[in-house]
């Protein structure tokens, strides 16, 4: 009874998205440890940007920092 959690920023990811994920993973699962759709659980959480971090920054702060790098 596979259970996986994903979590996300919540930056507006659609319903449909969110459903393709949930059917990806759970077509993923029964592809290499051929486990039962049926018994699949899969959740998706929304994380709020400012309670995210990365290397030590808030994820907003962090891209920002990736974004000087690149320039």
């Amino acid at each position: 009874m596979p259970y996986v959690n994903i979590k996300i920023t919540r930056e507006g990811a659609t319903a449909a998205q969110k459903a393709e994920l949930i059917r990806g993973v759970t077509r993923l699962l029964v592809e290499v440890l051929d486990k039962s759709p049926a018994t699949t659980f899969v959740v998706i959480d929304e994380v709020a940007m400012e309670d995210w971090g990365i290397g030590g920054l808030p994820v907003e702060d962090y891209r920002a920092s990736l974004r000087a790098q690149s320039k």
